[in-house]
């Protein structure tokens, strides 16, 4: 096909009204107006009383929906836009976006049912757990479906399904996860305080920053991201024997079931090295610790009571 009837086909594919443009970016009118008096998209076209807008205007559109949904202002965009226009560049600013708004964990997240979230804490309906869930985020429903929920992190409702079996209540779960949620954010805000200062002021210190920079820090965030975690687990794991250890020492010391109270005067208490826990953990494994060295005890208490009574026999 050609000749005027190609061409007129051609720019009528190309080219919008007003409500047409608003019809296929999804914006309204008034919004597009908007955009319009504060820069934010190119000046149409007029073709007598109209306003003509083209396939750029719809792509512009589209690309400040995409910003605002990844929570741009209209100011920066405004700046960014500006960037991309004089040719400074998009592409890597957009890289950098997409890499930070990515995921920073390689789980997966999972649904769950009604009867299935039951099932696992006891098969009894409590909404005012699921709702507490609900706010914290563990749990997010589905519209249109009021059986079933999204788990954004399996691995944490199956911390709280193993807590719950051993016997903490739901309400001492949620309120330790507020609470450890506050102290975790401390620790991601101040690893993103010190990686800006030391690696990323670099790229960042133009507004916007170039595309070469953009898509250099986009590199480095991909390099960075597992480190913080690496960083939490290895000192988390460290500071969890620390402390464990510290705490079942000083209940081996305390008056309790790994002492025992004879006629006299009250037994010194004894700590256990360090090296003691540990070469009992490697033998009967760190679930059984407490109960070895309990039965250890036990029995050195017994052995001595009986050598105290056969000596005491003959002595007579």
């Amino acid at each position: 096909m050609s000749g005027p009837g190609a061409a007129a086909a051609g720019r009528s594919a190309a080219e919008y009204r007003i409500e047409d443009l608003a019809h296929a970016s999804g914006a309204t009118v008034r919004t597009i107006r908007a955009y319009q008096d504060r820069g934010l998209l190119p000046t149409p076209e007029r073709r007598g009383r109209a306003n003509v807008y083209r396939d750029t205007h719809l792509a512009r559109l589209r690309q400040i929906a995409d910003l605002l949904d990844r929570g741009y202002t209209l100011a920066s965009i405004k700046e960014l836009l500006d960037a991309w226009d004089t040719g400074r560049g998009l592409g890597g600013v957009l890289g950098l976006v997409a890499e930070v708004h990515g995921p920073w964990t390689d789980e997966r997240a999972d649904r769950i049912t009604r009867a299935e979230l039951e099932a696992k804490f006891g098969g009894h309906t409590d909404n005012e757990a699921v709702a507490e869930a609900v706010d914290l985020g563990i749990l997010e429903p589905i519209p249109g479906r009021d059986d079933e929920f999204l788990v954004p992190s399996p691995q944490e409702l199956a911390v709280a399904v193993e807590l719950f079996a051993a016997g903490v209540p739901l309400s001492a779960i949620s309120g330790h996860l507020r609470e450890l949620r506050g102290q975790v954010e401390q620790i991601a805000s101040r690893f993103l305080e010190f990686t800006t200062e030391h690696v990323f002021a670099r790229y960042l210190g133009h507004r916007p920053p170039t595309d070469t920079d953009a898509a250099e820090a986009a590199s480095m965030v991909r390099r960075l991201r597992p480190l913080a975690q690496q960083t939490v687990d290895a000192e988390l794991a460290r500071a969890m024997r620390t402390f464990a250890t510290r705490h079942l020492d000083h209940h081996l010391a305390a008056d309790g079931p790994f002492t025992s109270h004879t006629a006299g005067p009250p037994p010194a208490s004894v700590t256990l090295p360090a090296g003691t826990i540990g070469a009992v953990e490697r033998l009967v494994g760190r679930e059984n610790t407490a109960a070895f060295i309990a039965a250890a005890a036990e029995r050195e208490v017994q052995t001595r009571t009986l050598d105290t009574l056969t000596a005491s026999r003959f002595n007579t």
